[in-house]
């Protein structure tokens, strides 16, 4: 047995009575942990100890929802809104492929590792004809960083010669959806309790996909057990679009198809009415709450607090990377803390809460909360450990405050499953230098192939 000590840290459990240890201890075992309480840890011998004084030990974060192949296409339409940002971008989207798709999903993740992320989504809708297995080149960069992975097999059907928003060419039909959705879940799903993948299904949104693929999109998920996701009211532009072509707002529309319920998240989820709120409460659906990139395209912000309070799932999500070229999970934290006040006054969204969102929140939308999302005794072993003695935390009394709303600190340890992702701000086993240089490459010969 392989075990790992981490002792004289502040421990922020996210438990259910959001129990905090100011000197506590962390006890890993393998892949799971075994102990959690205050004071020194138990005596194991052979065990490796870190003494973490000076720190902050929380739950690994979690990504409910991110596009990783855009990591290749960041900085383009800085300055433009979603539907303008999205026909820019189409064309260059159209030429991924595998090659690039693994690159790109390996320098994402690698980034949202470094920045706390132990579990993160992804939800990829772009399948070019001549674009290879792309679906299995995310899947293969996220057994690389180590991260526990969700990949939502995505898709689009909707072209724009029959009203919808991205060109024809990078649309597929309706039967190869449905037989690649499933293959993937052949391939890649697992539901053990210590799963390292799992797939879920996700046509992309109301202005690209038709109704009947969403359906039956629905229909295949529930049939193998998997969960669903789709964008839903990211925009004002989609709300009118929805009200013109299906006389309805967007929640209304896929309500009607049978996007509700536990098995279901939305990502954005701006956009919703104070009924809306109280259904989406009511049926237990998730909400990926993206305060960067919804900033970042003048979307809006989501009314999360409403969304809690009504009894939703809401967890962050960094979106992706073209939208928000951070893509860091600790930022999505302290953005949602500022954004509720800046909107809901100073009470709006408590430190804890925007804590709570990036990790509980997150494990409750993909539906593993008996597994990961917070420190205790039985669950799996995903976790971080900060710096907070550094010049620019250590006089912050509050260890959690600091983390949210101070700069970001250094990273300790990131831990995904009983194994060792980051060890003092660098991911073990991969050359990052190496990695940004052939990111740069794949995009320069991305960009340059759509020009």
């Amino acid at each position: 047995m392989n075990t790992l000590v981490i002792e004289n840290a502040h421990i922020a459990t996210v438990d259910a009575a959001d129990t905090e240890y100011p000197i506590g201890h962390v006890v890993v075992d393998d892949n799971r942990i075994s102990a959690v309480g205050a004071g020194q840890a138990p005596v194991r011998a052979g065990a490796r100890t870190i003494d973490a004084r000076g720190c902050l030990v929380t739950p690994g974060l979690v990504n409910t929802h991110h596009h990783l192949y855009q990591w290749l296409t960041r900085g383009h339409a800085v300055d433009d809104p979603l539907f303008r940002w999205l026909t820019e971008l189409y064309p260059v989207w159209a030429g991924i492929d595998e090659r690039a798709v693994h690159v790109a999903a390996s320098a994402g993740l690698t980034w949202l590792a470094r920045t706390g992320c132990t579990t993160s989504t992804d939800h990829h809708y772009v399948f070019p004809r001549e674009g290879g297995d792309v679906f299995a080149a995310e899947v293969e960069a996220a057994r690389r960083v180590g991260l526990r992975f969700h990949p939502t097999r995505g898709s689009m059907d909707l072209g724009r010669s029959d009203g919808g928003l991205p060109p024809d060419e990078i649309v597929e039909d309706h039967d190869t959806i449905l037989r690649a959705t499933e293959d993937a879940i052949d391939r890649w799903h697992d539901d053990a309790p210590d799963s390292m993948v799992r797939v879920g299904v996700a046509p992309c949104s109301p202005f690209s996909v038709t109704g009947e693929q969403m359906s039956d999109a629905a229909a295949l998920a529930r049939e193998r057990g998997v969960l669903l996701h789709t964008h839903l009211a990211e925009t004002r532009d989609e709300d009118a679009f929805c009200r013109e072509r299906f006389g309805c707002s967007p929640l209304e529309y896929v309500e009607q198809l049978g996007w509700q319920g536990e098995d279901v998240w939305y990502a954005h989820g701006i956009w919703f009415d104070d009924a809306e709120v109280t259904r989406i409460g009511s049926a237990r659906t998730g909400v990926a709450h993206c305060p960067s990139s919804n900033a970042r395209l003048g979307a809006g912000i989501a009314r999360a607090r409403d969304l809690r309070d009504a009894g939703a799932r809401v967890g962050l999500g960094v979106d992706g990377a073209a939208s928000n070229e951070a893509a860091s999970m600790l930022e999505e934290a302290r953005h949602a803390v500022l954004f509720a006040r800046a909107v809901g006054g100073p009470e709006a969204l408590a430190v804890r809460d925007a804590l709570r969102m990036a990790t509980y929140g997150g494990a409750s939308v993909l539906q593993r909360t008996d597994d990961i999302g917070s420190l205790e005794p039985g669950k799996l072993a995903d976790l971080a450990v900060w710096r907070l003695d550094t010049i620019a935390h250590a006089d912050i009394d509050d260890p959690v405050a600091a983390l949210v709303l101070g700069a970001p600190p250094p990273l300790v340890l990131l831990v995904a499953n009983g194994s060792v992702v980051v060890e003092d701000d660098r991911v073990v086993g991969l050359d990052e230098d190496r990695l940004a240089r052939e990111a740069s490459a794949a995009h320069r010969r991305l960009v340059r192939g759509s020009a």
